[in-house]
C-alpha cells in the first residue's frame, strides 16, 4: 500500500510580461507563475498540484501550502479517495490556519493545491484521467466530497443527488460523446491588452480558421482603445463568431454600466469581471443595466459561499469556476451542482499556465456527470505554456479533447520546474 511520505514545493515563474502574454486593464505585466506541489509516496507514484499566480507575491503562496501539506503526509494512497471529503473539511478547517481566511485567499488556494495534488493520486492509482475518475463516481459518492455548510440553504445533500441521479441513465452516452467530439472551447490567445492592433487583427483572423467560434479581448484602459479593437476584431472574425470582453475588475459599478453603454455596434456576448469579484449586488446591478450583454465571472470568485449569492441575485449568466482559486476539486464540484440548479452553464476559467490542463476535467465532469448538453458552455483555451506539462492539453477544430492519460493534468516536466524555479532557475539568472 502506497503511503504519503513527503513533499516538495516549488516556486516556479514564468516570464510572460516580457511578451505580454496575459496582460489586461488590471494586470499589466504578469510572470504567469505557480506555488508547485508534490507529493512523494514510498513509491513511484507522485502526486501534482499548484496555485496559479501572476510572479510577485508567489512565496507567499508556496508557504501557506507548507504550512498544509504536513497534513496529508502519512496516509494511504488507497484510501484517499473514500476520505477525500474529510481531508477537504479538515484541511478548510483548520483551527488556526483558518483564521487567515477563512475560506478565502492564500490560505484557500493552498488547500485547493493540496487536493488537487491528492486527487492526482487517486486518479493515477486507478490509471484514470480525473474527469472519468468524478464521472464514474456514484451520485452518493460525489455527495460524500461536498462541504454543505454555509450552502444548504441553496443546495442540500437530497438536491444534490437528485440532480446527479437525474443524469445516471445516459452517463455511458454522453462519455461517448466527449471521448469522440471533446467540448467547445474559447479563446482569449489574440486579445491582451499589450498585443498590438495589427497582432490582435492577426491571431484573431487565426483562431478562427481553427475552428473557434467565440473570442474574447481583455477591456477597460481606455474607451476609445476598446471601441477600435472591437471594430477591428468583428471585422477580421466576421458577423457569426462571438466576441467577449473582460475587464479582469477594473471597473466600479456605475461606471461599468457607462461604459458598457457606449460599445455600440459589435453585438457582444458577454463581458467578464465588470466589478470586483466580492460583490454580489454590484454584479446583479450591472447585469441587470446592460441586457441583453450577458455578465460572467468566477475566476477570482473566492468560494461556494459567494457563488451562492450571485446565484440567488440572477448576478451572471455564465458561471467561470477557476481550477487554482477555491478549495480544489471538492469545492468546485458543489460550485457545478449550485449552477445546475439555477440553469446556468459553467464556462471555465483557464487563462493562466496549467489551467487549461486542470479545468478541462471539471468541465468534462459537468457534462457527463451534472448537466449533460448545453449548448452555452465553452472552456477557456489560451495558447501559452503547454509545452511545460508531461499530459498538455489537445485542441482540434476549437474543441477540447479528452484526456486519457491518468491524473489530474498538472504534472511539469522535471526540466521546466529546474528551469523556471524562482530565483535560482536558469530563466532568471
Amino acid at each position: 500500500m502506497a503511503t504519503i511520505t513527503g513533499f516538495r514545493i516549488a516556486d516556479i515563474r514564468f516570464p510572460t510580461s516580457r511578451s505580454l502574454d496575459g496582460s489586461d486593464a488590471m494586470n499589466k505585466d504578469p510572470d504567469y507563475s505557480a506555488a508547485y506541489l508534490i507529493l512523494d509516496t514510498d513509491t513511484a507514484l507522485s502526486g501534482h498540484g499548484f496555485s496559479f499566480t501572476l510572479g510577485r507575491g508567489t512565496e507567499l503562496q508556496c508557504a501557506t501550502i507548507e504550512l498544509l501539506a504536513p497534513k496529508v503526509v502519512g496516509l494511504k494512497v488507497e484510501e484517499l479517495k473514500s476520505q477525500l471529503g474529510h481531508i477537504a473539511r479538515d484541511l478548510v478547517s483548520d483551527s488556526q490556519i483558518r483564521w487567515l481566511g477563512p475560506e478565502k485567499g492564500l490560505t484557500h488556494m493552498a488547500v485547493g493545491a493540496v487536493l488537487t495534488a491528492l486527487w492526482d493520486l487517486v486518479a493515477k492509482l486507478e490509471g484514470k484521467p480525473l474527469w472519468e475518475v468524478l464521472a464514474d463516481m456514484s451520485p452518493e459518492e460525489i455527495v460524500s466530497l461536498i462541504d454543505f455548510r454555509y450552502i444548504r440553504d441553496v443546495l442540500t445533500p437530497e438536491e444534490a443527488l437528485e440532480i446527479l441521479k437525474k443524469a445516471e441513465p445516459t452517463k455511458a452516452e454522453r462519455k461517448a460523446k466527449l471521448l469522440a467530439a471533446g467540448i467547445p472551447a474559447y479563446t482569449t490567445s489574440p486579445g491582451w491588452l499589450g498585443y498590438s492592433d495589427d497582432k490582435m487583427v492577426r491571431l484573431a483572423k487565426e483562431a478562427v480558421a481553427e475552428g473557434f467560434t467565440l473570442i474574447k479581448l481583455k477591456c477597460g484602459g481606455s474607451i476609445e482603445d476598446d471601441k477600435r479593437r472591437l471594430r477591428l476584431a468583428r471585422e477580421a472574425v466576421g458577423p457569426n463568431v462571438r466576441l467577449a470582453i473582460d475587464a479582469n475588475q477594473v471597473w466600479s459599478v456605475d461606471e461599468a454600466i457607462a461604459w458598457l453603454k457606449e460599445l455600440h455596434g459589435v453585438d457582444l456576448y458577454w463581458i467578464e469581471e465588470p466589478t470586483s469579484p466580492d460583490d454580489a449586488l454590484g454584479h446583479a446591478t450591472i447585469a441587470k443595466a446592460i441586457a441583453p450583454i450577458r455578465v460572467a465571472t468566477g475566476e477570482h470568485v473566492q468560494n461556494r459561499i459567494i457563488f451562492k449569492q450571485m446565484l440567488q441575485l440572477g448576478a451572471f449568466s455564465f458561471m467561470q469556476i477557476d481550477s487554482t482559486r477555491v478549495a480544489g476539486p471538492n469545492e468546485n464540484i458543489a460550485n457545478i451542482l449550485m449552477a445546475a440548479k439555477f440553469g446556468i452553464p459553467v464556462c471555465p476559467h483557464a487563462g493562466g499556465v496549467g489551467l487549461c490542463e486542470l479545468v478541462q476535467h471539471l468541465s468534462m465532469f459537468d457534462y457527463v456527470a451534472v448537466s449533460g448538453e448545453n449548448d452555452a458552455r465553452v472552456i477557456e483555451f489560451v495558447d501559452h505554456l503547454h509545452e511545460h506539462f508531461v499530459t498538455p492539453v489537445e485542441i482540434k477544430n476549437g474543441r477540447y479533447l479528452a484526456p486519457t492519460a491518468p491524473g489530474a493534468g498538472g504534472e511539469m516536466f522535471p526540466e521546466s520546474i529546474k528551469k523556471f524555479t524562482f530565483p535560482d532557475g536558469e530563466e532568471w539568472q
